[in-house]
């Protein structure tokens, strides 16, 4: 645009010398025409590399802004990229401190999942451990009931015991009366059968939980089976 400026001008002054030129002859004689030419042309040369000289600065001038605007560009985009890279970065922080958080839940709540877990192996181990030892004097009595009472004791499935009396039907000694037994989750006898049912076996079960005393249990289901047996 400095450019289009600069060469209206330069003909503008051109047009203007031209016209200036035809008055001045019509005036003047040809000596002094002479040196006014040479005045002239050496006017004219000093204008053209005035000229040419304003040119190429002002070209050199119009690649300066372009540049300028080029550089005020790069920055711009390079700011909106700063820019975009920050909020994403925020972004990610975010992220990164939410999922430290959950982490950090999780690990929590598996911490407590396992604290939990072995207080329940404790509690399990321990009812492990009193079955286990109420089993052991079970099968320490197996022999003196047997010999003492005719009565016969059998592991069956799922760890239970079978309680089978004889000789309590003086009609027919050898007819079996029999209960199942077994140590619940608690940790407690349970009655699971019982053949010929007994209305009392609720009862003797509750008490044997109460008194712990095993052997009054057996001889009290007994004297039940007995009694049973006279009706």
């Amino acid at each position: 645009m400095a450019n289009i400026k600069a060469e209206d001008e330069i003909s503008l002054f051109e047009r203007e010398m031209k016209e200036f030129w035809t008055k001045f002859k019509s005036i003047y004689g040809p000596e002094q025409i002479n040196q006014i030419l040479v005045l002239r042309d050496s006017c004219k040369e000093s204008i053209n590399a005035l000229s040419e000289k304003w040119s190429k600065k002002l070209k050199e001038g119009d690649l300066m802004i372009n540049k300028i605007q080029e550089y005020n560009n790069e920055i711009l985009r390079q700011s909106q990229r700063v820019s975009e890279n920050q909020e994403h970065f925020t972004k990610i922080k975010a992220n990164v401190n939410q999922e430290e958080e959950q982490r950090k839940l999780l690990l929590d709540s598996i911490q407590e999942l396992k604290e939990e877990l072995m207080k329940k192996k404790e509690i399990i181990a321990s009812k492990n451990q009193v079955a286990k030892e109420r089993m052991e004097r079970l099968c320490k009595s197996k022999v003196l009931f047997e010999e003492r009472i005719g009565l016969e004791i059998r592991r069956i499935h799922n760890e239970q015991l079978q309680f089978v009396f004889r000789h309590i039907d003086h009609k027919d000694p050898d007819k079996p009366f029999m209960f199942t037994l077994s140590i619940n989750e608690q940790g407690d006898y349970e009655v699971t059968s019982c053949t010929p049912p007994l209305d009392c076996i609720a009862e003797l079960q509750l008490k044997v939980r109460e008194t712990n005393n095993f052997s009054a249990f057996v001889a009290n289901i007994r004297k039940a089976f007995t009694a049973l047996s006279y009706k």
